[in-house]
């Protein structure tokens, strides 16, 4: 019964690539009267040459011996099939890479074009999905545990909103918020992120100068308030802003990435070259060497763009 079945797909599956018997013993370097007496189950190919028939089919080994297979253009497009049945992550990739491995020697046909598109367009979603769940888990944790943590998953999932469509709603969201715990500091700083993230950078800067006087000795404000002015082409000010959350004490020389930032956007290049390797060499000291190694390339990018 196996031999029967493996005779009848290999019979379909050579149909299926509208090749003839003939094509296929070229190929393989046998006679077509062999590759007829395996379709007709007389003899069966040998182990060496069942992988060469599935790459030739776009199908696996495995599928020569299922009953009532489907044959697919390429092995690629047979693990996309996979990969939209089972959204496993792990299917993902292997469909990707098998693409990938594939369009190295070929065109892409714009059924490969779209099915590479359909299975990112599916993972983007899982991802999707997944960081808004996480952000929830972490969101959800006591703020007071560890506070940086807290921030950043709050910050993260606001952008994502945003990103995603959603960004009024993180907007009213924030807004109700800071009505409720108008004396906390983070949840002015979210609502002056979400403004940024919008666009809405006159809002921000008033929302800024509230904040700024309510909390003289907190840096996140500052940084901010840098951020929205130079947003607004007030550059000066911004740096004003810098120089107070440096002197109150960033968290990781966050006025000095902000001061490179501002300088790109400034166009004075070299300056924000200088600024990137000095805060190269602080990480160097402090033992971050990844980080070192990231701004330098930062310090590359901007002398570049000096010429």
């Amino acid at each position: 019964m196996t031999n029967r079945i493996l005779a009848d797909n290999l019979k379909q599956y050579r149909l299926a690539k509208n090749m003839t018997q003939e094509q296929v013993a070229s190929i393989l370097l046998v006679n077509a009267q062999t590759v007829s007496r395996w379709e007709c189950g007389t003899t069966l190919p040998d182990a060496l040459t069942l992988p060469v028939l599935a790459d030739l089919y776009g199908v696996t080994v495995d599928a020569f011996y299922r009953k009532y297979s489907v044959a697919y253009e390429s092995y690629a497009e047979r693990l996309s099939s996979v990969y939209e049945k089972t959204r496993d992550p792990e299917d993902f990739f292997r469909c990707m890479l098998e693409y990938q491995k594939q369009m190295r020697t070929k065109e892409p046909t714009p059924a490969d074009q779209w099915n590479y598109a359909v299975i990112h367009h599916f993972m983007m979603r899982y991802c999707m999905d997944t960081a808004l769940d996480w952000y929830k888990r972490a969101m959800s944790n006591d703020p007071q545990n560890d506070p940086h943590i807290y921030g950043r998953a709050r910050s993260m999932h606001t952008k994502l909103l945003f990103e995603i469509g959603q960004g009024k709603d993180a907007i009213t969201l924030q807004e109700k918020r800071l009505q409720e715990n108008p004396s906390d500091c983070q949840e002015w700083c979210f609502l002056l992120e979400a403004y940024m993230l919008e666009k809405n950078y006159d809002t921000a800067y008033s929302c800024f100068l509230i904040a700024a006087d309510r909390f003289p000795d907190r840096w996140e404000i500052f940084i901010h308030g840098g951020d929205i002015c130079a947003a607004l082409g007030k550059y000066e000010e911004a740096f004003v802003h810098y120089e107070t959350a440096g002197n109150i004490g960033t968290y990781f020389f966050d006025e000095l990435y902000a001061k490179a930032d501002c300088y790109e956007k400034m166009g004075e290049f070299e300056k924000a070259a200088n600024e990137y390797m000095n805060i190269s060499e602080k990480h160097l000291k402090d033992g971050y060497d990844v980080e070192a190694e990231a701004v330098r390339e930062l310090a590359k990018a901007a002398m570049k763009k000096t010429k």
